[in-house]
């Protein structure tokens, strides 16, 4: 097996693999009423601030209606709390609860143990090239397919 054939086998590997893991950590560990999907919409979110459904839609990718059964099912699980904003009523503003909170930092300490992970025994060059080569996967997908 060639270079290429290698970097694709692993690329591909190492995505199905960060996906089930990463599912299998928070979603049926430490979350258990949560899917993927409401972990990125809590992404998102983020912590500590409101944002508008319309701002939260845009940066996901969904329709407004795709985000409001997200978010819909978020605020009865007591994860998300939803209200007019109070310097325009026509707009509503979504912000994590208590309980969001914590499911926020826990997708964050998952990433933040896996990219201390991934880069302990690198130097800072390698760490470099690692991200280019990384920046370029990313940048290939945005533009190939207009994400």
């Amino acid at each position: 097996m060639n270079k290429r054939e290698t970097l694709n086998k692993v690329l591909v590997k190492l995505f199905n693999d960060i996906l089930k893991i990463e599912e299998k950590y928070l979603c049926r560990q430490a979350f258990t009423d949560l899917t993927m999907t409401e972990f990125h919409i809590i992404e998102n979110i983020g912590s500590s601030r409101e944002r508008t459904m319309s701002e939260t839609a845009k940066d996901l990718k969904v329709t407004s209606g795709t985000l409001t059964t997200g978010i819909d099912n978020l605020v009865k699980k007591g994860y998300v709390k939803r209200k007019r904003s109070v310097d325009d009523k026509r707009r509503v503003v979504i912000a994590l609860t208590p309980k969001g909170e914590e499911a926020y930092a826990s997708h964050e300490a998952f990433h933040q143990e896996m990219v201390e992970h991934t880069l302990m025994n690198l130097s800072d060059e390698q760490e470099e090239v690692l991200v280019q080569a990384l920046f370029n996967v990313d940048q290939y997908f945005k533009g190939k397919y207009k994400l």
